[in-house]
């Protein structure tokens, strides 16, 4: 089974740019923002966050402790596809299809809402469970929504939850585990996450502006994105991975991108391809100083200057533990078949570039190769070191 293909065969994606695939592509390459200001979880002050902004399947059918938000986020992004998984549930059995999910939320925003009950009336309400919160909630509550009886899990490694997951839900089809695996990444917006990144001095007050000279910080998104993975051959396929976790700092990443660059090289060697021929980079690009010198200097010293490149949060946000989903969702949609003109995922920023930084060819709305896009990288460095780089291919 070692030589097994990953495919992604279909794929589910709720975030700031839309609810629906349709939706997300014609916004992805208008190059229309979903970030904007508010002050829903900073009340007083208003931060522009990647919102979504849409109505939300109910999980009052599930136990209390799986209702929450990032349950019914997941919940959406699972009924694009949930025909293509119930069919291979079906064809493989509920015992050979995997649910491995990426998220650092959970419920975190219904503890929040439970605090302040306590607070103003003296109890917990009845409505809340302390289960709600636990990592695991997300994948245990999809499996048993489907009637799944594979294995079910949740990698919580901050920015890098989702794409480990997805790295791991390859594993799982290369050693024999399943046949099916139903992965990608779920992360909802709370005061918790948006108040702690502010206390890192990591938020900006604008629309972020990843490798700008004036950038000063991310802009917090939610989302969810979701694949139905297995060797039935398909337009699109996780190709390679790389994962490291060089453990430099608590939340800096390390200055000379040792970690970064072992991940990458890793998802290189087990694609079987060269650096050359990679066609496009989705960066991490979170918009602060140290995330985006270290990569722009890994991406140059690995990459040259040839190789076109963007950061999708401008757009969408940063969905922390959805975020490598997400990003390998935009990297879905530009490959498949209908792109034929290889339109890239666009970098938007105000255009001035840091000059203390080696310069990258950066996709700038309306940017296209010509041809369709054949391979796709997309980086992910998280707090502590967790390092993860997916390597999509098209077609055989």
């Amino acid at each position: 089974m070692a030589g097994l293909t990953a495919y992604l065969n279909d794929c589910g994606i709720v975030c700031a740019l839309g609810a629906s695939r349709a939706e997300v592509r014609a916004r992805l390459f208008a190059a229309h923002s979903g970030v904007v200001p508010t002050g829903l979880y900073t009340p007083g002050c208003v931060l522009p966050l990647g919102l979504v902004d849409v109505a939300l399947p109910s999980v009052e059918h599930h136990a209390i402790a799986a209702r929450s938000r990032n349950n019914r986020m997941a919940l959406a992004a699972l009924a694009q596809i949930r025909p293509a998984v119930e069919h291979a549930i079906a064809r493989y059995g509920a015992d050979r299809v995997a649910v491995v999910i990426g998220t650092s939320t959970s419920g975190i925003a219904e503890t929040e809402d439970a605090i302040a009950r306590h607070v103003t009336d003296g109890g917990l309400p009845d409505a809340f469970h302390y289960g709600q919160q636990e990592m695991a909630s997300p994948a245990l509550m999809l499996a048993e929504e489907l009637g799944i009886d594979g294995p079910a899990l949740v990698h919580s490694s901050a920015c890098s939850s989702s794409a480990k997951a997805m790295a791991s839900a390859a594993r799982l089809l290369r050693m024999g585990l399943c046949d099916a695996v139903l992965t990608g990444g779920v992360d909802t917006l709370c005061g918790f996450t948006v108040a702690g990144f502010s206390a890192l001095a990591s938020v900006s007050a604008q629309r972020c502006n990843p490798l700008g000279a004036g950038r000063d910080g991310i802009n917090i998104g939610e989302g969810a994105a979701l694949f139905l993975m297995t060797a039935e051959r398909a337009a699109v396929a996780l190709r390679g991975w790389g994962e490291s976790s060089d453990g430099h700092h608590m939340s800096a990443p390390d200055p000379e991108g040792g970690g970064a660059r072992l991940a990458i090289g890793q998802a290189l060697a087990r694609a079987g391809i060269t650096a050359a021929q990679v066609d496009y980079v989705n960066l991490h690009g979170t918009a602060t100083l140290q995330n985006d010198a270290m990569e722009a200097r890994v991406v140059s010293d690995l990459f040259g200057g040839t190789v076109t490149a963007s950061s999708t949060k401008p757009l969408t946000g940063h969905a922390l533990g959805a975020a490598a989903a997400i990003e390998a969702a935009l990297c879905w949609l530009a490959m498949q078949d209908d792109n034929a003109e290889g339109f890239l995922p666009p970098h938007l920023w105000d255009g001035v570039p840091d000059e203390s930084l080696p310069p990258l060819r950066l996709a700038l709305p309306g940017a296209r190769l010509g041809r369709p896009l054949a391979w796709a990288l997309s980086n992910s460095f998280a707090f502590g070191g967790s390092n993860a780089a997916l390597l999509f291919g098209r077609g055989a």
